[in-house]
């Protein structure tokens, strides 16, 4: 049985989205970040779709089990991890089949050794921190590193990238030039010394929508897979759509005369008769209690905002004094369409101080995603 509180995500969205990037990408190779859950949109279900539609050539996350689910679920296509494993994790990584980010002399035996043991050929990328401050090696290490990952017989150096800290900001413009061709210069010192290197990568979204992709042979796009430009400043080069909605339904309706409070704390008080209802959800299915007396629902078409202090599992909407004709079990959006209102994850980030990544990624596990394609 589907709980009234639920995540409607279009696959297919998803995939125009990652159409636009191929028309920005070119022949490049595309590797979509599918990482915290497919950036709350279902890892598992996100993959599948871009295996069996072939809108991406690879996949990229940031934890083991991550890798482990998506095998789990069927997904074959290659699987970069993002960051470098920590020595226990190696082994499982490896049999997956992961493709493994090393980022220094330590990492490269520990990766080695666990290929070594498994008797299998792991594919290695490197990370260079041009300007991050993360992780990676520093550029005048790379050639060093190289030069043991070559020298490894287990290994193979199939790629090298870095992480632009502001791709996506007006204001990085500059610093994000200067920063690509530091990490141009060091690709192409590695390739005089010892040939090609079949993957070089810098560009999130936010290099994919506003710069120069010259020297690259793959992308990695994150967010604007979901259908969200990573900053307000960001080009608006392609149209994106965002995937995933948030819905509930009503649960209870009451008449509150003015003057009364609602809510924890007696936060908020009608200042005229009004009609309320609850809302079975709250911020422990990832609707920020910073939206307590700010924050917006959509209710029969209408925007009406939320009042009180959000609960773990409930909210409180007030309808204005002529709402009587909303009933229990009436459709609330608390992100997406309703009509010819919409609430999308950057109002939301705006009213949590935070960004579009983060509002998304919050929905968490008991919502179940509904997950259709058109």
């Amino acid at each position: 049985m589907l709980y009234a509180t639920h995540a409607p995500v279009n696959l297919s969205a998803i995939r125009r989205n990652l159409e636009a990037v191929r028309r920005l990408a070119g022949d490049r190779e595309i590797a979509v970040a599918v990482k915290a859950n497919a950036y709350g949109h279902g890892a598992v279900a996100v993959a599948q779709m871009v295996q069996r539609t072939g809108c991406a050539d690879r996949l990229a996350v940031a934890t083991v089990p991550e890798v482990l689910q998506l095998r789990a679920a069927g997904i074959t296509l290659p699987i970069l991890k993002l960051s470098h494993c920590f020595p226990q994790e190696l082994p499982d990584a490896v049999r997956a089949g992961a493709t493994l980010t090393v980022v220094d002399e330590a990492t490269v035996r520990q990766a080695h050794e666990a290929a070594a043991q498994a008797e299998v050929p792991t594919p290695v990328h490197l990370k260079v921190d041009t300007g991050m401050r993360r992780i990676g090696t520093e550029p005048e290490d790379v050639l060093n590193l190289v030069t043991l990952i070559d020298s490894s017989p287990n290994l193979v150096l199939e790629g090298i990238f870095t992480h632009p800290p502001v791709s996506d900001m007006a204001d990085g413009q500059d610093y994000t030039r200067a920063e690509f061709d530091r990490f141009l210069d060091v690709v192409d010192t590695v390739q005089s010394a010892r040939g090609p290197v079949p993957l070089v990568h810098g560009a999130p979204s936010g290099a994919i929508l506003g710069h120069d992709l010259r020297g690259m042979t793959m992308v990695r796009p994150g967010i604007m897979a979901y259908g969200y430009y990573p900053d307000a400043s960001t080009p608006r080069v392609v149209p994106l759509e965002p995937a995933m909605s948030l819905v509930s339904r009503v649960s209870f309706v009451k008449r509150i005369r003015a003057g009364e409070t609602v809510g924890y704390g007696r936060t908020w008080a009608a200042d005229q008769d009004t009609w309320l209802v609850t809302v079975p959800v709250g911020y422990a299915d990832g609707y920020s209690r910073r939206n307590s007396n700010g924050g917006r629902v959509l209710v029969g078409g209408r925007s009406c905002p939320v009042v009180g202090r959000v609960c773990m599992d409930q909210l409180m909407v007030d309808l204005g004094p002529d709402g009587a004709g909303v009933r229990a079990g009436d459709e609330v959006v608390l992100l997406g369409r309703q009509g010819g209102q919409v609430i999308t994850a950057d109002e939301l980030a705006e009213r949590m101080e935070t960004i579009s990544y983060e509002v998304t990624c919050l929905v968490s596990a008991r919502v179940t995603r509904v997950y259709s394609e058109h």
